[in-house]
């Protein structure tokens, strides 16, 4: 597991058994609560349920691994990976966020088959799975979901070329306010878990400059931070002293993928499309 990663418990790839509470609790919930699944036509979406497999997200879970073959393509409803690419042999940068609005393993889709880059949780959850094999007869049945897919593709290629040139051209400061909404718009909590080490790393900035810039945004009352915990105290301050990136990422998000721009009215059989929190504890302990 690459150095950023060392605070979090390695995992093995979870299951849930049968019967157990984790499944339970998942059955509160639907597949619906993913964004992209939201959007699929009725008809598509009623196709697809009998395959989609619940499975948990535990925090440090690698999804996949670079280079690794994708099996299956997530459907997160809850929880945020972080997508990050290796810049040495052990040291890597992340370049992407995906939660309840996205899909993580686009080239299971994309004809790659692997990736250079791997997928860490960050912050706990749920999601369904769609096995590759399933995805390709899919795709020759109809055209909705590979519509879906590509536009999340368009969407994440617009979010890694953003965080590029913010990386490049933007202060510290508006880098981390940068990333804290961009976590926070894929989590249903104003409070998110990251150590400034770990923060740190997935910038690619060294961690003395992260707890800077921390200090500098809880004195000017936009946060409160303390032992790996941040608090978002102002969000339109908080907003309003990120680069215009944060702007722009968000706008191609909801341009792209957000449903009534891509399926006209096919979600509004949905009720409750995005999840209520799950009890992160809860998880843990079905996970333990």
């Amino acid at each position: 597991m690459p150095a950023q990663y060392s605070s979090f418990r390695p995992c093995t790839e979870p299951r849930f058994a049968s019967g157990d509470w984790g499944r339970a609790a998942l059955g509160q919930h639907t597949p619906m609560q993913n964004g992209l699944l939201a959007a699929l036509p009725p008809e598509v979406y009623e196709r697809l349920l009998p395959e989609l497999e619940p499975v948990p997200l535990p925090l440090g879970w690698i999804v996949h691994r670079a280079g690794a073959r994708e099996g299956y393509l997530y459907f997160p409803i809850s929880g945020v990976v972080s997508l990050s690419q290796a810049a040495g042999n052990v040291k890597s940068a992340e370049f992407a966020l995906t939660g309840s609005e996205g899909a993580i393993g686009i080239a299971s889709f994309l004809g790659g088959a692997s990736t250079p880059y791997q997928v860490v949780v960050l912050s706990a959850g749920y999601a369904y799975r769609l096995p590759v094999d399933r995805l390709k007869r899919e795709f020759e049945h109809g055209a909705a979901l590979r519509q879906l897919l590509l536009r999340h593709t368009l969407a994440l290629v617009a979010q890694t070329g953003q965080i590029a040139v913010c990386n490049r051209h933007h202060s510290l400061d508006q880098q981390l306010c940068r990333w804290i909404l961009s976590y926070l718009d894929r989590s249903p909590s104003i409070e998110l878990t990251a150590t400034h080490e770990l923060i740190a790393a997935l910038l690619g900035v060294r961690r003395e400059g992260v707890t800077e810039a921390a200090g500098e945004l809880q004195r000017a009352g936009l946060i409160h931070y303390s032992r790996g915990r941040i608090a978002v105290l102002d969000r339109p301050a908080l907003e309003s002293r990120a680069c215009e990136c944060y702007a722009v990422i968000k706008r191609e998000y909801d341009r792209l993928i957000r449903p009534k721009s891509i399926v006209g009215d096919a979600a509004a059989h949905r009720n409750g499309r995005r999840s209520v929190r799950i009890d992160e504890a809860h998880a843990h302990s079905a996970l333990a």
